[in-house]
């Protein structure tokens, strides 16, 4: 399951890798899902200057709560 999100500032950035290292299901981050989410390291080296690319491989109600939590660190 897919969604894409934006980060203005390395706090959300970090938040985002934290919330996804807390998930028993792996979190990739890129066009190309090529960035394991839960590494802040490769996270780091993505273009934050538009949305990115996120996939979940998990159930609909687990991508749904991740999703939201994942939103609520934009505010």
């Amino acid at each position: 399951m897919d969604f894409h999100i934006s980060f203005t500032s390395s706090r959300q950035l970090h938040g985002f890798v934290a919330l996804a290292a807390r998930q028993p299901f792996d979190v990739f981050v890129g066009k190309d899902r090529n960035i394991n989410g839960k590494d802040f390291l490769g996270m780091a080296t993505l273009d934050f200057s538009r949305p990115v690319h996120v996939h979940a491989d998990c159930p609909a109600e687990a991508f749904a709560a991740f999703r939201a939590s994942a939103f609520a660190l934009q505010k």
